[in-house]
């Protein structure tokens, strides 16, 4: 008869090694001295583990239907919870990414390298500059998705989304080492016009007079009016230097963060 045995990680892989090569569990247990309902049960754990880490969007209820569908065991949305908590898997907002084409990751690689070894003090005349749209409206299609602890931004955890649409409040703001501007509310649309007239007249041009000629400001690639004639025109005139920086990279901004 088997006897019962502690399952360390490696012991665990030969077993469910033996089973994804087809091996029936009667054969696994003799093989290894192991009863066999230990097998069963640790060949259970792990198609529930598999099937919610490829399907993470799947939510308790649609996982315990399928095991109910595959097996005929009847299993609680509670007890599915509990179970993939206990495997390390929680119910989580997915993290937000922008989509990143092989050009955009080049470019990205690129802008890392040259700025690696800049110095703090080049880094305190930079101002990092960043606008958020919030819409008014509740989201209804709020999705979850079942990580582990520290795997947020993981590809298989993210979902992409392009940064801009639907209407709402518009927030810009700056930060620079040791200060920030007051942030800038507005809901109607930001035009070439206003973002002259607010966003570099009244606050980015203060910084650029303080710091002098080493001021660098960063505006995120943000789309036009940042873009728009009028506002090259006027970085020209105040003398006011824009940082080079990647498209699609607000990770790479520390105003994200704050």
């Amino acid at each position: 008869m088997a006897q019962r045995k502690h399952l360390d990680d490696f012991l665990c892989g030969r077993i469910i090694g033996r089973l994804e090569c087809g091996r029936i569990q009667l054969e696994v247990s003799e093989e290894l001295g192991i009863a066999q309902s230990v097998i069963s049960r640790l060949w259970q754990r792990f198609q529930d583990d598999v099937t919610a880490k490829r399907n993470r969007r799947n939510t308790a209820s649609d996982l315990s239907r399928q095991l109910s569908s595959a097996t005929g065991t009847i299993v609680s949305r509670q007890t599915v919870n509990r179970r993939l908590g206990h495997n390390g898997l929680y119910a989580r907002r997915p993290g937000r990414c922008v989509p990143l084409t092989a050009t955009h990751c080049r470019l990205r690689l690129t802008w890392s390298r040259e700025h690696a070894l800049w110095t703090p003090q080049q880094w305190s005349c930079v101002m990092f500059s960043d606008e958020s749209r919030f819409s008014l409206q509740s989201n209804s299609r709020r999705t979850l998705i079942w990580t582990a602890p520290g795997t947020r931004y993981h590809q298989e955890n993210t979902i992409e989304r392009h940064r801009y649409g639907g209407a709402g409040l518009l927030v810009w703001g700056g930060i620079i080492l040791g200060s920030r501007t007051d942030l800038h509310v507005q809901s109607v649309t930001m035009t070439g016009h206003i973002y002259r007239d607010v966003i570099l007249e009244q606050h980015v041009h203060l910084f650029r007079g303080a710091l002098g000629a080493e001021f660098l400001f960063m505006d995120d690639n943000a789309r036009p009016p940042p873009r728009a004639n009028i506002v090259d025109e006027c970085l020209q005139l105040e003398d006011i230097t824009r940082m080079d920086w990647p498209a699609y990279s607000p990770d790479l901004n520390p105003i994200e963060h704050v």
